[in-house]
């Protein structure tokens, strides 16, 4: 007799899925950390691999039966490291960068980072939540900023930009055991060699953290920290189209630490099914393609910041250099939140988020988090981008006129409905 489908199994949460799915497809989602995995990818996560338990690493499992997710995670590995060889600083070869697949997600990761190189109670170096860092890289709300004294970096307050003469006197004054190198709501590009400088005058290691550039660090569109950096922790969807899972590359000093870290340190056996999805997607990623996508990313970034300047928005340093802005929303007489509670009304979806050196609090911020990196997996371009800052202007002019949120959200629909997602089944 054959078994039922989800919907015969499970109706309630088939019927949640296939909500979810008309939602990502009317939608314009502006969340910089999503974006839409191929149907292939999903295809992958969604396999019999999920039935399967590998604790320990290829070759040196803990179970038998192995002979398949053997090959699948060495498939990913040896995908990754080629993809991302070839943009990594001069002198990197394959050889010279060991990755590791099984991190369960980018905390996760960065978790391994910790148990690697420190001791509770060391001293770690982050960019400071407020100015545009990660929970984990040493936020007290974490257990990276309860576990280990934390002193965070900023930047400056004229430009909202890095401030590496900060970094190397804190450094200096602090001696971190490890300097982290990474950002979730900064839009310019890092200055990898730098922090490496600084943490060598230290003797500290220099994690980077490229959670959201990794497809733009694989396609060369933004510097790679690979061969500067100690290990380089990341997520797998984002700009690098995969699944929700995590990676990290190491230099190969490094490899028996950051192993341990992972299994048996932190996790037990890997999720495989997202393992092979990672293969998919760095296959993906190596393609032509991939590369014009990525410098499209870049691109419509750029177009929609700068055309929101032209309509009175404050953009934090004045523009991008990857694939998110910070945008400011005091000239506009509104808080973040009630704004970006209007935009997902009308369609458009996108984060409330502090500002640097916001007055306001962290639940009701003064700005917006925007990203471009699944609209343009839609195939959107520069004109989409104009259209789309016209809609978040008249938005936010007019929060509170739900008729007026209405009409922009069929408008919105129409627009995609002329560019279908990858993955969805309409």
């Amino acid at each position: 007799m054959p078994e039922k489908d989800l919907a015969q199994v499970d109706a309630e949460i088939a019927k949640l899925i296939e909500e979810e799915n008309r939602r990502e497809h009317e939608s314009m989602r502006l969340i910089a950390s999503e974006n839409y995995a191929s149907r292939a990818v999903m295809e992958a996560t969604g396999s019999c691999l999920t039935n399967k338990y590998s604790e320990g690493y290829a070759r040196k499992r803990y179970y038998e039966g192995q002979a398949v997710i053997d090959q699948v995670e060495e498939l990913a590995i040896s995908r990754l490291r080629k993809l991302f060889a070839k943009t990594a600083s001069a002198g990197t070869t394959e050889d010279d960068i060991h990755v590791n697949v099984q991190p369960y997600s980018g905390s996760p990761a960065n978790l391994a980072v910790y148990l690697a190189f420190c001791q509770p109670g060391d001293v770690v170096m982050g960019l400071g939540l407020p100015a545009g860092g990660h929970l984990t890289h040493g936020h007290t709300v974490s257990i990276t900023g309860k576990y280990f004294k934390s002193v965070p970096y900023g930047v400056r307050r004229e430009d909202h930009r890095i401030d590496m003469d900060e970094v190397r006197k804190l450094a200096k004054e602090h001696k971190p055991k490890v300097i982290w190198a990474g950002t979730t709501a900064y839009p310019r590009t890092l200055d990898f060699p730098a922090f490496r400088e600084i943490a060598d005058e230290v003797g500290a290691i220099l994690a980077a953290d490229i959670a959201h550039i990794a497809g733009l660090v694989a396609t060369g569109v933004h510097p790679s920290p690979i061969g500067i950096a100690d290990v380089v922790t990341s997520t797998t969807h984002k700009t690098f189209r995969g699944p929700r899972g995590g990676m990290i590359f190491c230099k190969k000093a490094h490899a028996s630490a950051i192993d341990r870290a992972v299994f048996p340190g932190l996790q037990g056996g890997p999720h495989n099914h997202t393992t092979a999805a990672i293969a998919v997607a760095a296959l993906e990623a190596s393609q032509p393609a991939f590369v014009d996508y990525a410098k499209a990313v870049v691109e419509n970034a750029k177009v929609l910041a700068q055309a929101l300047v032209e309509r009175g928005f404050g953009v934090t340093t004045g523009g991008t250099d990857n694939h998110l802005m910070l945008v400011d929303l005091t000239s506009k007489n509104i808080a973040g939140k009630p704004a970006a509670q209007a935009l997902d009304r009308a369609g458009i979806v996108a984060n409330y988020n502090a500002v640097p050196f916001d007055p306001r609090k962290p639940f009701d911020p003064s700005g917006l988090r925007i990203g471009t990196p699944s609209v343009t997996s839609r195939g959107m371009g520069k004109a989409e981008m104009l259209k789309l800052a016209d809609w978040i202007d008249r938005v936010v002019a007019n929060a509170t006129d739900e008729a007026l949120l209405a009409k922009i959200a069929g408008e919105v629909k129409e627009l995609c409905d002329k560019f279908p997602a990858p993955g969805l089944r309409m």
